[in-house]
């Protein structure tokens, strides 16, 4: 096959992935090799590929390629989450378009139509998964809502159940009006607000005076408790015990103490409202009030409601909670009691989805006893069980989990797994993993009511390494490829997601889940800001993927993952790696046209010519340092090392050196030895690539076969590079001087403006007796790229000239003829005159203080960058100048 002058990844992407899938390349059958197993963090069946996606996926598939190249059992684990509060959302704004609401349908109606939306709809991004080369074993994915994985879930549940690590209790949880759900963390998006921090005075019970409060929420107060002070500060021992009679409700609370409360803040007192606000709760339940016992005022939708001691006014119910805030602070207003009103900024939590502000509720939920299975988990990354990379991540995964709260895993929706616990009718609970176990342990006759919430997805998928391989059933894909070896994921998702798994891994397994944990960073917009559809700096991959092509963006991921960095989006990078496949492409039409086609060897054909025993060596380093890089995960160290070694070694260099020369006009056949190494390393290059730009590769490797003799298979199933050959150091020595040495002559013509392709002579002194010899042998190279007519042992001839030294020789080049020496001393002073003058004034306003801390970080940033540009170019221009003779 005739390689294209024109290099198309489109074409190229849709023949190779198609023909990948089809014929099972994903997963080849090697029952007796090494397993190596990863499962792709499950993306939601409604989500479409965004460039985290895309960084977390790229990594996954360069790791997964390599171990297949190895030879290992390489298994992908693919598949998709159920998300159940965005699917249902989707399924609900479709029904709405019709006028239909879930309410007008039973669950079981509902649950019905969310199933038919996934089969038609759902899943869109496993085929972006697709565009990006992600080579996942699509013949069996998986679905957190599929038959197998719901068994695991529902075992799970009652076990944990049984074991007292789950169970039913009332506390805050954050609570969605918009939704009417409970939601995680990181469901919750924290913006800055523009608000109001109002002061009251609370009157004492025997009205000696008052207590002043304050807080950002006012209609909360018609379920105040209790006013803490701390209990060093002074000012209020005299009333630690005393009560106070709330305004409006009229309710008498207590003043107690507590270390929340901060006597710099405000008065130093602070009103405690257990059932509305996280920290009260815990303030409440230090004062001895039970989470049965604490007030609630708002119901689902946020509206006012009335309290179990009946003191809320009868025309605050029913209102909406910020139009009950301004009745609040009116009635106090109109009491003599508001003291003053603060303009603040607030931050205030908002539901990611619903965009409702969140409201912490007091209800009853699902709990799972996460300080128990944590500490399986904690002692698990201090043995080194589950290696953390990097590191730095250790302290935060120790902090988190040493100080882990209840997980909160009901959710109220109707798509989901439901929960198998059912109630009589006198509300006691009996939980199994269907409605007969249910019964049996309640007794013959009694009526069960099941509940209606479903889990939260986070539960489901914290079962992800193992109930994808077919637990709780003991199958050999379960045996074989438990624990997983790497599990790679974003840093933010490290406790929602990576430490649930860690937890339940260890509980239900007995091991780890996985032995290497790989957090990589976020993907940020160019000037380093968060992404976001609000502030409109989102990228798409699947544009970049069209306009560059997968391997450039692929390539652009894997060079910029930097462990413990998060990467700068920079189109202009991924533009430039596209130019690196297509730089790679024309070396391949080159070498074809050379008659170099594929290699029929694995180790490194033998070598007489200096240039191929040097370019074997390189291969040898190259190859050591991607395994290297491979066993430490250096994303970037691995795409450094074969970017160097394709663009510098082998296109800019060996394939130079080893060009066919013309003689008398004609074109000379390139040397036989020349075209097996060469054929020899660009399948190394090809093999060594691949993970990284499958398609470019896949595509060459055929294209370079012999006709006679088409590859015997596919370069996704070839073998990672064994040259089983040594470093040449004299080869390597001789070749590098050559580069060096032709470096030195094209940068001096360069600084000096004589055209590059002019012929000079060259006089060497003090040149060893080894490099006298370099140069008898490598005479011809130095003609053809560094355009020496000659090069002579001995002094130059009187009159200027440049003066080049490489290793103990000096080459001096004769100038007469070829440039005016005083006009371009003149040019090169003038030239370093104005640098260095540029880089001076730059160096001056660095070091003005306050340029550096009220200029923006940018314009620091791009002071820096030309000063050292401006400092660079008059040291190189000063070396220049002393070149000439």
């Amino acid at each position: 096959m005739t390689i294209d002058k024109t290099f198309d990844p489109a074409a190229i992407e849709a023949k190779w992935y198609a023909h990948w899938e089809s014929t099972g390349a994903f997963r080849p059958e090697r029952p007796n090799a090494e397993p190596y197993t990863i499962v792709n963090p499950p993306p939601n069946v409604t989500g479409s590929l965004h460039i985290g996606h895309a960084l977390d996926n790229t990594l996954q598939d360069i790791l997964i390629r390599h171990a297949r190249l190895q030879g290992k059992d390489a298994l992908w684990v693919v598949g998709t989450d159920h998300a159940g509060i965005a699917t249902q959302m989707v399924v609900e704004r479709q029904m709405a378009q019709k006028q239909q609401k879930r309410t007008d349908f039973t669950r079981d109606e509902f649950v019905a139509k969310v199933w038919e939306w996934k089969e038609e709809s759902g899943g869109e991004i496993t085929g972006q998964l697709r565009r990006l080369g992600c080579s996942m074993d699509w013949e069996n994915e998986r679905f957190t809502m599929d038959e197998g994985f719901s068994k695991a879930v529902i075992k799970v549940f009652v076990d944990l159940y049984n074991q007292g690590l789950l169970y039913r209790d009332k506390r805050l949880v954050n609570w969605d009006p918009g939704l009417k759900t409970a939601i995680s963390d990181l469901e919750v998006e924290t913006r800055e607000i523009n608000g109001k921090f109002w002061h009251f005075k609370y009157p004492l019970e025997d009205g000696s005076g008052s207590i002043s409060v304050a807080t950002t929420r006012p209609e909360t107060m018609l379920a105040d408790m209790a006013v803490a002070v701390n209990p060093s500060d002074e000012r209020y021992a005299h009333l630690v015990g005393k009560n106070v009679r709330l305004p409006i409700t009229g309710r008498l609370i207590p003043i107690v103490t507590d270390e929340h409360a901060d006597p710099e803040l405000g008065s130093g007192a602070v009103k405690i409202t257990p059932g509305h606000d996280f920290n009260d709760f815990e303030v409440g339940k230090r004062a001895g009030f039970k989470a049965s016992q604490m007030l609630n005022m708002l119901d689902a939708e946020a509206r006012v409601v009335q309290t179990a001691d009946g003191l809320i006014p009868a025309d605050y119910l029913g209102m909406d909670r910020f139009d009950a805030r301004k009745k609040v602070v009116e009635a106090i207003e109109a009491a003599g009691l508001l003291e003053r009103i603060e303009d603040r900024i607030i931050q205030t939590p908002f539901g990611d989805r619903s965009a409702q502000v969140i409201e912490p509720w007091l209800t009853d939920q699902w709990y799972v006893d996460a300080e128990t299975l944590a500490k399986p988990a904690i002692e698990a990354v201090r043995s080194g069980a589950i290696d953390i990379v990097p590191k730095s991540w250790e302290k935060t995964y120790f902090n988190w989990m040493e100080n882990i709260q209840p997980w909160c895993v009901s959710r109220q929706l109707w798509w989901g797994h439901q929960i198998p616990a059912w109630f009589d009718g006198d509300g006691k609970c009996y939980v199994a993993e269907d409605e007969a176990g249910a019964q049996a342990l309640a007794g013959e006759g009694v009526a069960l009511t099941r509940d209606p919430d479903v889990l939260d997805t986070w539960f489901s998928s914290a079962l992800w390494p193992f109930g994808t391989l077919g637990w709780p059933d003991q199958t050999n894909e379960l045996d074989r490829h438990y624990p997983n070896d790497v599990l790679v994921s974003g840093f933010d998702i490290l406790f929602f997601w990576d430490a649930r798994m860690a937890m339940q891994g260890i509980h239900f397994m007995k091991e780890v889940p996985w032995k290497t944990l790989y957090l990589h960073g976020l993907v940020r917009a160019a000037d380093g800001s968060k992404m976001s559809k609000s502030k409109g700096n989102t990228v798409d991959p699947l544009g970049l993927i069209d306009q560059y092509g997968a391997d450039a963006l692929r390539f652009f991921m894997a060079a910029m993952e930097s462990q413990g960095r998060d990467i700068k989006m920079d189109e202009s990078r991924v533009a430039g790696y596209r130019n690196f496949a297509t730089k790679l492409w024309n070396a391949a039409r080159f070498a074809q046209s050379n008659g170099i086609g594929g290699s029929h060897s694995i180790s490194a054909p033998k070598a007489e010519l200096a240039v191929n025993r040097w370019i074997i060596g390189e291969v040898v380093e190259t190859v050591e340092k991607l395994n290297k890089a491979f066993a430490e995960f250096r994303f970037d160290g691995m795409a450094d090392a074969i970017y160097h070694f394709v663009w510098d070694q082998f296109c800019d260099w060996y394939l130079e050196l080893i060009k066919p020369a013309f003689v008398d006009g004609e074109k000379q056949d390139m040397d036989a030895e020349s075209q097996m190494v060469a054929g020899w390393v660009l399948d190394q290059i090809l093999v060594m690539l691949h993970p990284f730009m499958p398609f470019v590769t896949e595509e060459l490797w055929h294209a370079l076969a012999d006709p006679a003799a088409p590859r015997a298979y596919d370069l996704i199933h070839a073998k990672w590079p064994e040259p089983k050959a040594e470093v040449d150091a004299e080869a390597k020595a001789e070749v590098e001087w050559l580069i060096r040495l032709v470096g030195e002559v094209r940068t001096a013509k360069n600084e000096l403006g004589i055209a590059p392709g002019a012929k000079m002579d060259a006089f060497v002194r003090d040149a060893s007796p080894a490099t006298e010899q370099r140069i008898t042998r490598q005479q011809s190279a130095l003609a053809r790229l560094a355009r020496l007519d000659s090069v002579t042992t001995g002094d130059a001839p009187e009159g200027g000239s440049v003066q080049l030294v490489v290793d103990e020789a000096t080459f001096v080049l004769p100038l007469a003829g070829v440039i005016d020496l005083d006009a371009e001393r003149a040019r090169i002073s003038k030239a370093i005159e104005a640098a260095t003058k540029e880089a001076a004034s730059l160096a001056g306003r660095l070091s003005n203080a306050a340029f550096v801390e009220k200029a923006k970080p940018e314009a620091v940033e791009k002071a820096r960058a030309d000063h050292a540009e401006k400092t660079a170019e008059a040291e190189r221009l000063t070396a220049a100048l002393a070149r000439l003779g």
